[in-house]
């Protein structure tokens, strides 16, 4: 396996420290490096938190800043970060507010930010939100429920841009929970995931085969298909996220995410494809985003993203915002 690092073991802590120093006009360290803050706190505003394991960026650590995440927590390659992480990000970034933690539904993640609250919540307020838009997990229906994935994305800029008005601790949480039957996601994948502490492939497919329903941790979909054209291939997920997703408008916000494989030639002709797609069922896409943004390391893939938004949350959208990964209207 080829890989761009001098050891598996040290990956990470060098390319997060890379990652510091390439930003520090947004970012910094956190005591002992325990997490990356915002360089530049707001005191009064409630402190917006997530994270999770490496091999997704630039998802977390590239949307800490302004209108956004105010620190992100690093685990290890596809790992939880621990409690210590996620208590160290509290204590450095409450103001005053509280915190609210933006966690994706897997089992690690879940259990190591919520035992991170309950230890933190004698001197902080401490509220959570867990993000579960993958339409692919309740196909399983083996208990786990929807996993958190690109769609992450948009709920933590939702949130990040109604903290930086100024909105309390208890109104945060309420959006973020009404968000969740609103956000679908789906992927898709040509190859597995090649992880370096481990020197081998997620999973192996053949050169006409795909994978449909993969999850951001090179988790095999629930099917593997023939090779198909790319207008076959994405209406199949934008079907599924439709028939899947809770529509209370026709307004819509569409995001055709990489894999951390697939050039931005093919997200671009994806996105064209499902964007005529959604169309043809009468949805309006009002915003759109295109990009590598949540990653499994080098997967060729992508998924596509579909958020049903009210007229106040497409102004949060487009509310100023200045981190590594977005940037607009500063």
């Amino acid at each position: 396996m080829k890989k761009f690092m001098n050891t598996a073991e040290t990956m990470v802590a060098e390319s997060v420290e890379g990652f510091v120093r390439a930003h520090e006009e947004f970012v910094a360290f956190g005591v002992d490096r325990k997490c990356i803050r915002r360089r530049h706190l707001v005191p009064g505003k409630v402190a917006i938190i997530s994270g999770g394991g490496a091999g997704h960026e630039p998802m977390h650590i590239g949307f800490v800043g302004r209108g956004m995440l105010d620190a992100a927590c690093v685990g290890h390659i596809f790992t939880s970060p621990t409690p210590s992480q996620i208590i160290s990000a509290i204590e450095e970034t409450d103001t005053g507010a509280g915190c609210l933690l933006v966690v994706k539904n897997y089992d690690g993640d879940v259990m190591n930010f919520e035992m991170a609250a309950e230890m933190a919540a004698g001197r902080h307020s401490v509220e959570m939100v867990l993000t579960c838009d993958d339409v692919e997990t309740v196909r399983a229906s083996d208990g786990r429920g929807r996993r958190g994935v690109a769609g992450t994305l948009i709920t933590e800029r939702l949130l990040g841009a109604a903290a930086e008005r100024g909105a309390p601790l208890a109104e945060l949480k309420a959006i973020g929970d009404s968000l969740s039957p609103r956000i679908r996601s789906m992927g898709v994948a040509l190859t597995g995931v090649a992880v370096p502490h481990t020197q081998r492939t997620t999973f192996a497919l053949g050169s006409n085969e795909i994978e449909m329903g993969v999850g951001i941790h090179g988790e095999p979909g629930h099917s593997r298909e023939p090779f198909a054209s790319a207008d076959t291939i994405v209406r199949y997920l934008s079907e599924a996220i439709v028939n899947d997703i809770s529509q209370a408008t026709d307004k819509a916000l569409l995001f055709v995410n990489g894999l951390g494989g697939t050039p931005p030639a093919e997200l671009y002709l994806a996105y064209n494809t499902a964007h005529r797609i959604l169309a043809e069922h009468g949805l309006h896409i009002e915003r759109s985003l295109v990009g590598t943004y949540a990653t499994s390391l080098d997967m060729q893939g992508l998924s596509v993203t579909l958020a049903f938004l009210n007229d106040e949350e497409f102004s949060l959208w487009d509310s100023p915002i200045a981190t590594a990964a977005l940037r607009w209207g500063c």
